[in-house]
């Protein structure tokens, strides 16, 4: 994060919680992960099959450590963080796989810590290493991290940007309500509580008409006005973004004094504190990504995730790190974006996906720079929920998947009862991903989308063993996903 965006004293606190950190881990070897991704790109469903796959011997041949034998123990442990809430590892696994569905989203931080034993590849490092890597799991929205970029902003440029923003595309049609408010507004006119709440509901309902399944947008800070949590009714959630007065300092006493105020007690109370105490601690992070919906859902939806994505993007602090050097500034080495539900396509279009997804951050990899920075791009499902299949229609072999579709799912003007499985062909993505987002640009004509299925799936329905335990969770590259981010620390 550049240098005006935190005080000197939140440089201190942070190096001094590193510090703390680092001092720690000297004992008990610590990696920090975040897991982030925006609304229902499957955080919650990401951490509890990675947790079940290494606490139940799940099938991993690509994760170096397990496939060779190395790691001899793994066992969840109290979390570092006290005040910080656990993930309900146990809660979410019970839904995937005893009540096959899928368990609530993300709507707060939260943290769960799984330690390995095992025995490193190198002489030299049995020597030194007690052989024991804890990984301090931290999961958050993506729209919290979506508002790290206004402690760089001032109420002013924040205004006059999420004003502009929603007179294009589709949001001027969402938004018409409240800048017909807004734009009726004195700003400088004296400060009025009724007119604040108004004011605020009409852009909370905006907002949340962006992020609505029929939209997808992702660009929709502040974050907090979608999960607002134990803020809800605050003052620091009470503002919305003004047309700007001329330029020179308020008047005191105005509405746009007091929701300049407002907005930076937002930044204060809400945003640093999260930078400070946990964004600014991790070590490694993965960024989920549903670029399927995005497709579902037209040009804009694509638009929308790529300037969401360069946003989140640039605000890691990319780089290697050694020991001294993150005592004062800690830097993510390791970024990996996964592309979600692999499953709902055919294998042979899951390049295609990586591909596209590849091209949804290539702006934002340019704008952080590499610089001693790993960054990844994969194709990922979690939870496979269905298997590949053919069929022969009008004499052509077809390949399909075959899942379970949840209940009352409509497919094709059937609806489903959440019981009866059926195949449905995915459809096929453009191998070129250059020739989707010219389709997108200003003036293109004869524009045809690539017809993608996004049918919401049950769980698998898992087999019992012999002795009725369940296996573990079948999944697509979970296991090059661990090994990319912290294979490494096991070697």
């Amino acid at each position: 994060m550049p240098p005006s965006l935190t005080s000197f004293t939140d440089d201190a606190l942070i190096a001094f919680d590193n510090l703390v950190d680092r001092t720690t881990g000297l004992v008990n070897p610590t990696i920090r992960l975040g897991v982030t991704g925006l609304s229902r790109s499957g955080k919650t469903v990401f951490i509890s099959s990675l947790v079940h796959n290494l606490l139940n011997g799940g099938r991993l041949p690509l994760f170096e450590a397990v496939q060779s034998g190395r790691v001899s123990a793994v066992r969840l442990e109290p979390q570092p963080d006290d005040a910080v809430p656990r993930f309900q590892y146990e809660d979410h696994i019970r839904a995937l796989v005893k009540e096959r569905i899928w368990p609530d989203s993300t709507r707060a931080i939260s943290e769960l810590r799984i330690t390995l034993d095992y025995q490193s590849a190198s002489g030299w490092n049995r020597l030194f290493s007690p052989g024991r890597l804890s990984i301090d799991i931290v999961d958050y929205p993506g729209e919290w991290l979506l508002d790290l970029p206004l402690l760089g902003k001032d109420f002013r440029a924040f205004s006059e940007e999420t004003l502009t923003l929603a007179k294009t595309g589709i949001r001027a049609e969402l938004s018409r309500a409240w800048l017909a408010m807004t734009q009726s507004t004195d700003a400088s006119a004296s400060a009025d509580e009724m007119i604040a709440r108004e004011l605020a509901t009409a852009f909370s309902a905006y907002l949340k008409a962006c992020k609505s399944d029929e939209r997808s947008l992702s660009t929709l800070p502040p974050g907090r006005f979608l999960l607002p949590g134990d803020l809800d009714g605050s003052p620091a959630l009470t503002f919305a973004p003004l047309v700007p007065p001329p330029e020179g300092k308020a008047q005191k006493g105005s509405l746009w004094a007091m929701m300049e105020r407002r907005y930076e007690a937002y930044k204060s109370v809400v945003v640093k504190p999260f930078f400070r105490e946990h964004f600014a601690r991790l070590d490694r992070q993965i960024v989920l990504v549903d670029a399927l919906q995005a497709i579902n859902r037209g040009p804009e939806a694509v638009q929308d995730l790529e300037r969401a994505l360069t946003d989140v993007l640039a605000c890691f602090r990319p780089g290697a790190n050694s020991f001294f050097s993150s005592l004062l500034g800690r830097r993510i080495d390791r970024v990996l974006v996964a592309a979600t539900k692999a499953d709902h396509l055919h294998h042979e279009s899951h390049d295609r996906l990586e591909a596209l997804t590849r091209r949804l951050v290539e702006r934002a990899i340019e704008r952080i720079g590499m610089a001693g920075a790993g960054i990844e791009v994969m194709a990922i499902a979690s939870v496979r929920a269905t298997r590949e299949a053919t069929v022969k229609r009008d004499g052509q072999t077809l390949p399909v998947i075959v899942g379970t579709p949840m209940d009352r799912e409509a497919i094709g003007g059937e609806t489903f009862d959440g019981s009866r499985k059926t195949a449905v062909f995915p459809g096929d993505l453009p191998e070129n991903p250059q020739w989707l987002f010219d389709a997108f640009e200003p003036g293109a004509t004869n524009v045809h989308l690539p017809e993608v299925s996004v049918v919401r799936f049950r769980p698998p329905e898992l087999d019992e063993t012999g002795a009725g335990i369940k296996l573990s969770v079948p999944h697509i590259r979970l296991d090059r996903a661990m090994q990319f981010l912290f294979g490494d620390r096991l070697a």
